[in-house]
């Protein structure tokens, strides 16, 4: 489903706790050849936003309490002001951000078309872990662009009211523990789809073992820092 993103490619950086120009430094030289130019990375980390902005729009008019929907707004409110200020960046730079993010709009509704659930809580869930996610994965491809990916890494480090989303999903699993069960499965069922968005952004070539052991740090943290959230919401990853 996801071909067209095998022409491209990031870099990313560790999760430990070291200087910034040494992570810089060690990413740079470890991911410079598997990374995509600004332009893609920039157009596709605008289009993700948008789409969260989109899920979580749609998903307020689905829910009946006015609680529930103001706490989705702020979610939704913090992808837009993310997307918009990828927009600014890409504009200061000289780019079209419509045309940037052209090639990535039929490829990314698929991944959310696919990973939209059937009850609201799913799709909320769906929201928080796969944005969480590609944030961090696009947080750490943000080394290899110079000044541009720095700017980029501050726009998504910023707050993403997503915790509004983990308080609506505790709430309902303490009325009702079967959703426990349901959202673990659902949770689990992301991980899939959502990891082929991000190692396909790579170019990795399918029979490189070096590539691949320079990437696979990378997605062991992604993963840790997935098994924290599911547990944070009282899921087994």
């Amino acid at each position: 489903m996801f071909e067209w993103l095998t022409r491209r490619a990031p870099a990313s950086r560790t999760l430990r706790l070291r200087s910034r120009d040494e992570a810089g430094d060690a990413v740079r030289v470890a991911f410079e050849t598997l990374a995509p130019d600004v332009d893609t990375y920039l157009g596709q980390a605008a289009y993700l936003q948008l789409g969260y902005f989109e899920t979580l729009s749609h998903l307020i008019a689905e829910l009946p309490a006015l609680g529930d929907k103001e706490a989705l707004s702020r979610a939704a409110g913090a992808a837009l002001r993310k997307h918009q200020a990828l927009v600014v960046l890409i504009r200061e730079r000289g780019g079209d951000p419509t045309e940037l993010m052209f090639p990535f709009r039929e490829p990314l509704d698929e991944f959310r078309e696919a990973t939209q659930g059937v009850r609201p809580e799913e799709t909320m869930l769906t929201v928080h872990l796969t944005a969480g996610l590609l944030d961090d994965f696009y947080n750490r491809l943000a080394v290899t662009y110079g000044e541009a990916g720095r700017k980029v890494a501050r726009i998504l480090q910023a707050d993403d009211d997503r915790e509004a989303l983990v308080a609506i999903l505790l709430s309902r699993m303490a009325e009702d523990p079967q959703w426990q069960s349901l959202l673990a499965l659902w949770g689990r069922r992301l991980v899939g789809d959502t990891l082929l968005v991000a190692r396909g952004v790579l170019r990795l070539q399918s029979a490189d073992a070096d590539d691949e052991k320079r990437v696979d740090p990378m997605f062991t943290d992604l993963m840790a820092a997935h098994s924290r959230r599911m547990e944070a919401l009282g899921l087994a990853a």
